[in-house]
């Protein structure tokens, strides 16, 4: 087996990574069975993965009030959007021979496990993947938020924070050529500067427990397994 370095991870994605805006489709194939064979072969290194991942593609629950709905009920529905994400992801992996565990912070029998701390480590150490959805269970939080807090509480030593550009910039470099890439930041500094990649209350929650973040471009080849293995990639921050 490969060393790597780290052995259990949080691995952070967004619903948008599993769809295709130019196919109209909020799970597109392609993308899906792509990040699950990325996932399955830092698995298959012996890492042990929680994964976080939103409901963006179906369901943004910021939406909601841009239709007249509650922000409440809005957040509500966008926990829901990340049940069914989870439930596609636990679908391929298996496919490909992974052994998967969803774990819901909102009860829900029927299609997943409810959310134990204790239930969810077990499982890693078992060498399952345990898919981690419904966000905190509770609105105003965001899957960010979800990411920080369960990172926390399965002792995982790192944070992946999967996005569509290769790290943390001082401003959006799809729209300024000369945005500058931070290759290491601490929480404050990208508190104090407002940087976006994630909301001030998962830096804040991720600051107080000592959770490094390594944010990278999902995009880039076999980008989970080189930041898994430690090689220079994204933006750190501590």
């Amino acid at each position: 087996m490969k060393q790597t370095k780290y052995k259990r991870i949080i691995l952070k994605i967004s619903g948008e990574i599993l769809g295709s805006r130019s196919e109209g489709e909020p799970i597109h194939a392609k993308s899906l069975e792509n990040i699950c064979k990325e996932i399955k072969a830092v698995a298959d290194l012996g890492v042990e993965i929680g994964l976080v991942v939103g409901g963006g593609n179906i369901f943004r629950g910021l939406q909601g009030s841009d239709k007249g709905i509650d922000r409440t009920t809005g957040d509500s529905m966008g926990m829901l959007a990340t049940v069914i994400n989870g439930l596609a992801l636990m679908d391929r992996l298996e496919k490909m021979g992974a052994v998967v565990r969803v774990q819901s912070a909102i009860p829900m029998d029927k299609l997943a496990e409810p959310y134990i701390q204790r239930r969810a480590i077990r499982h890693l150490e078992r060498g399952r993947i345990v898919i981690f959805v419904s966000g905190t269970g509770n609105p105003y939080f965001s899957t960010d938020t979800t990411a920080a807090l369960r990172a926390s509480e399965i002792s995982a030593e790192v944070i992946l924070k999967a996005t569509k550009v290769d790290g943390i910039y001082d401003k959006d470099p799809h729209k300024f050529t000369d945005a500058t890439k931070f290759d290491s930041l601490t929480y404050m500094e990208c508190l104090e500067n407002r940087l976006s990649v994630m909301d001030s209350t998962a830096f804040s929650l991720c600051m107080d427990n000592g959770m490094p973040i390594l944010v990278f471009d999902l995009q880039q080849k076999h980008s989970i397994r080189l930041a898994v293995s430690g090689e220079k990639i994204g933006t750190f921050v501590s």
